[in-house]
């Protein structure tokens, strides 16, 4: 009889190193409890309650030291690890941020997924919110700005932690980098030194903050918005610069003058384009660089094309006419396609066109790099000199024709990561979109499929607002448990931009 040969049998050692990041994600959690004591002595400022942030840094600390102490290998982390890392801390860091909304007890907050929701889109930089306007009388000004901050930790301020915790993590800390600068960016043509981009980009980052503070409260000083006091000015910088839209009015800037709308619309714009770019042209004194940007263009002329079919239908259904069209127009055309997510006006009243043109800017999104969420202007640039390309080289079959990008060269594996991230996007949302629609009507609640269409999307792009109950106006709160689980995981996966929690689900990531 032949022998039997021996069966081999695939390894079941993991490949990642579970102790490792866990015990890198309790450190992150340990640092993030400092966060929590702005609001707390902010609140004893206005004499209002400060034990909820207390007890939330203290929880917070002591859970993160607590289980950093009982792992060990945070140093070993690398790429591999890295994914699970960055996907646990967008989970972690919205459950801690959530608990001084749970321990306040007041209104939509008092539950546990409402608050949880609330955290997401805070730390996402997403602007969706459950509260409506009772629920914003009930917040008092600390609670009001803890919401603000949470985005703009969210927007870039977290890579504060890629120098404080990551300092000797190059490719744990490269992972880190690369989910703050959303899509294809080149890191390396910044610096050598990944803890030095972050540390600069993260300066300029506070720069561009302190910069939008001190121009609005200017705008209130000055008597040009007197609604706009020293407050309001550092809430809204917050989130203008990390392009999150959550605000102190239940009317969004709506319940602000023209001068802080054209204001916050300008560093909204800038806040959109690429940071390393922006950093470039501002610090290192290279605008004319910035210039040559091919994708700084197409944003520009997106913006442009976006602003001028709102004026349009604005105009011609005459519901608004001469400077206050052209301010809305161009107000909600780069609010939305930035994804930034403020309204100044309540566009669910405005016609068809806007309606369609809002929702295909939801698509567009900012420049990668920036603080942004949704596609990216560069993806839709690069597919569009694709398909150009497919056109000529369909008549002219022998053609090497390279996909260039401001002038050089694009990697044909970085076309096929940006063809491969677009048709997930697209299945993501699509799934998105029908589960709210499936979830609505076992629920009995109000939601066409546009409605649900533009809620998919406005959370997986981290928009924020979308149409009828979910409206600028409006909020979340009428979705039922299961489609709220639905919007936070649409937040989570447009944050991440999908890719990372895609290879989570693999076994080749798992195992060796």
């Amino acid at each position: 009889m032949r022998p039997r040969m021996a069966v081999r049998r695939p390894s079941l050692e993991l490949a990642v190193e579970l102790e490792s990041v866990v015990n890198l994600v309790a450190a992150v959690v340990k640092y993030i409890a400092l966060a929590f004591l702005f609001p707390a002595f902010l609140a004893l400022g206005f004499g209002e309650p400060a034990w909820p942030f207390f007890a939330a840094a203290g929880i917070t600390f002591a859970a993160g030291f607590g289980v950093e102490l009982l792992t060990t290998g945070k140093e070993r982390v690398g790429v591999r690890e890295g994914f699970l890392v960055v996907a646990l801390v967008w989970l972690v860091l919205p459950a801690v941020g959530a608990i001084p909304y749970f321990l306040a007890g007041e209104g939509q907050l008092a539950h546990p997924l409402s608050a949880f929701f609330e955290s997401v889109s805070g730390f996402t930089a997403t602007g969706a919110t459950v509260l409506g306007d009772v629920d914003f009388l009930q917040l008092n000004k600390s609670m009001a700005m803890w919401r603000q901050f949470t985005q703009w930790l969210g927007g870039m301020g977290i890579l504060m932690l890629a120098i404080v915790v990551l300092p000797r993590l190059s490719v744990g800390g490269r992972q880190l980098l690369h989910s703050e600068l959303a899509g294809p960016t080149e890191l390396e043509r910044l610096t050598s030194s990944i803890r030095e981009t972050a540390r600069q980009l993260w300066l300029f980052y506070v720069g561009l903050t302190a910069l939008a503070v001190l121009v609005l409260s200017v705008v209130g000083w000055s008597g040009l918005d007197p609604a706009m006091d020293v407050y309001d000015a550092a809430a809204h910088a917050f989130t203008t610069v990390a392009l999150g839209g959550f605000s102190t009015e239940p009317n969004s800037l709506a319940a602000f003058g023209p001068a802080t709308q054209w204001a916050v619309i300008a560093f909204v714009l800038l806040a959109g384009m690429n940071f390393l770019r922006l950093y470039r042209a501002f610090v290192q004194r290279r605008p004319l660089q910035a210039a040559r940007d091919d994708e700084i263009r197409l944003y520009l002329i997106l913006l442009a094309v976006g602003s001028g079919l709102l004026f349009i239908e604005l105009s011609v259904s005459g519901i608004l006419s001469g400077e206050k069209a052209i301010r809305h127009a161009v107000f909600e055309a780069v609010s939305t396609m930035t994804t930034a997510g403020y309204a100044s006006a309540d566009y669910t009243k405005w016609g068809g066109l806007a309606a369609l043109t809002l929702l295909v800017l939801m698509f567009i999104g900012a420049s990668a790099g920036s603080t942004g969420g949704s596609l990216k202007v560069v993806r839709h640039l690069l597919i569009g000199r694709v398909l150009r390309r497919e056109l000529v080289q369909a008549v002219h079959r022998e053609a090497v024709l390279p996909v260039r990008l401001s002038g050089a060269a694009v990697d044909e594996r970085i076309l096929r990561s940006v063809a491969a991230f677009v048709v997930f996007y697209l299945v993501v949302f699509a799934l998105g979109s029908i589960g709210l629609v499936v979830e609505s009507r076992r629920g009995g609640i109000d939601v066409t499929a546009f409605e649900a269409i533009g809620a998919a999307a406005a959370t997986l792009g981290n928009v924020g607002p979308a149409f009828g109950f979910a409206g600028p106006f409006g909020s979340y709160a009428p979705f039922s448990d299961i489609s709220k689980g639905i919007l936070i995981g649409l937040m989570w996966l447009g944050r991440l931009e999908i890719i990372p929690v895609l290879v989570l689900l693999t076994r080749s990531y798992w195992r060796n």
